[in-house]
């Protein structure tokens, strides 16, 4: 699907100029302004904590700008709160979908403004749900997305991309003019992701305009327009797409030259310090083999579904295996659950950061020193506050976290800023192998660049890395080999000689 470089309407259907907006201890937009046309895919880029969220927040009614004006068709635009942007025709569709699990697909759509008629005899004081108009309206919505979806499917039965769908059809049933999609691909497959871009195209040649955050450069050179690059909370470009380069909208977005995404190195593998045999879960994992050495980055690839993840919390015990048996140093390494592997040098860094990485409600410095209560508490199991700090000190330093302080709460900090936090916390393990999944999902390009200079630096200390990533460049940038899987068997294995695009797909599939 194409919808990039095609002619945009110069009508103007939402104007942001001169917005600020501050937080205690951080300015999270100065002065910023953008413009959004009618029938315009508008992409907005930055790196993670640039103020892209607070800014979609200010249009959708979250927050209040502190200073700055909003107008929508030429009026001024006030919005209260997040109905009062639907209410004026503003949806935004996150990348975790906000539905009902338990609902229908129907009920979801109509959800908060729902279709009702007045019971038997015309009494409008007990009103009853409208089934037949809301079900007429659902489906003339999934006709102009191009879909047939049983509107009785229960929400918590279909797959993420159908879930976006859903969002998108809750959005249209408000008669939504402006969407915003923030970071909509993150959790998607390539095939997903054609069908979710096939369904912009045609929002957009129904005029519907678009604001389209994304950290997946390819993306905005496909489907966008125009690209909007901010920086430190202050806009920095406004261009053509079909005008810019990659180099230029990474340099916009960092203020610097990335020359080197995946600064691989050539390091001396060593012995093998880490081996799984014929690891099995019912359903789940056929018999797996693995071997890692000592300074290696061993790629796991394949489709969503392979198997990569399951491979991973059961090498790290967090799942009970079935069978298999798992080597350390050439003997075997018998722990059962994951205080056993942290205990043997094994630290996972779970792809859900916020779910099973972090503890958002808490502080910097108590998320990195967390699993280390034991080296910071005196006899009395008093955290020593001293301790705590030094250690988090000294990874917020190496990590380059972006945080006002190390009490600063998680939850406040931008995507890759918590992704960060996610990998200090476990390098202050000392882990001799790590187990990263999807070490990169949802940052931005310089955090991207980070992390990656991170890894290289570990496995040049002599660390074993095992790295989960569906980011085939990224796999192929950084792996000294690749381990593919399917249907939670290994299919293949390709050193860093063979490696390529081709032929890790040609397994995968």
């Amino acid at each position: 699907m194409q919808t990039a470089h095609t002619e945009v309407s110069s009508t103007t259907v939402l104007h942001l100029e001169g917005i600020s907006k501050s937080f205690p201890g951080v300015k999270a937009l100065n002065n910023m302004a953008i413009e959004l046309r009618l029938g315009e895919i508008h992409a907005v880029c930055g790196e993670n904590g640039a103020g892209k969220s607070t800014l979609m927040k200010l249009i959708t009614g979250v927050y209040r700008p502190d200073s700055g004006t909003m107008s929508l068709n030429g009026a001024p635009l006030v919005v209260h709160n997040p109905n009062d942007a639907y209410a004026k025709g503003i949806a935004i569709i996150f990348q975790e979908t906000s539905l009902f699990p338990e609902l229908t697909v129907l009920e979801n759509i109509f959800m908060g403004h729902e279709v009702l008629r007045p019971l038997l005899g015309g009494l409008a004081f007990l009103p009853v749900l409208d089934y037949p108009t809301m079900r007429a309206q659902a489906k003339e919505i999934f006709s102009r997305l191009g879909m047939d979806l049983d509107l009785d499917a229960r929400v918590a039965d279909l797959g993420v991309a159908t879930k976006q769908m859903v969002e998108i059809a809750k959005a249209l049933s408000f008669d939504s003019s402006i969407l915003i999609l923030d970071e909509p691909t993150a959790a998607l497959t390539s095939r997903e992701v054609a069908t979710l871009f096939d369904t912009i195209g045609k929002l957009k040649a129904h005029g519907v305009s678009m604001l389209y955050i994304s950290h997946r450069l390819d993306e905005i050179f496909q489907i966008a327009d125009r690209v909007t690059v901010i920086r430190d909370g202050e806009h920095v470009h406004t261009e053509d797409v079909i005008k810019v380069t990659r180099d230029q909208l990474v340099s916009w977005m960092v203020g610097r030259t990335l020359h080197n995404l995946y600064p691989k190195e050539d390091v001396e593998i060593g012995e093998v310090v880490f081996e799984a045999r014929d690891i099995r879960q019912e359903g789940k994992l056929g018999g797996v083999d693995l071997s890692l050495r000592r300074g290696e980055i061993l790629g796991l690839s394949g489709l969503a579904g392979s198997g990569r993840t399951e491979l991973a919390l059961a090498l790290a015990g967090l799942t009970e295996r079935d069978s298999g048996e798992i080597l350390i140093d050439g003997k075997p390494a018998t722990f059962r659950d994951y205080r056993g592997a942290m205990a043997r040098g094994i630290v996972y860094i779970s792809e859900d950061r916020q779910k099973y990485g972090l503890v958002v409600p808490m502080s910097v410095s108590e998320n990195i020193t967390l699993p280390l209560l034991h080296r910071i508490s005196g006899l009395a199991g008093i955290i020593n506050r001293g301790k705590e700090g030094t250690i988090s000190d000294r990874y917020i330093a190496d990590l380059s976290i972006k945080t006002p302080g190390g009490d600063f709460v998680v939850n406040n900090l931008s995507g890759g800023n918590q992704q960060k936090v996610s990998v200090a916390k476990a390098l202050a393990m000392e882990p001799r192998i790590l187990i990263l999944d999807e070490p990169t999902r949802g940052v931005d390009v310089g955090a991207k660049s980070e992390i990656h200079r991170i890894i290289c630096a570990l496995a040049r200390s002599g660390k074993s890395i095992i790295m989960i990533s569906s980011d085939l460049p990224e796999i192929l940038g950084m792996s000294d080999r690749v381990i593919v899987m399917k249907g939670g068997l290994k299919v293949g294995e390709l050193s860093r000689a063979e490696l390529s695009q081709e032929k890790i797909l040609e397994l995968a599939l």
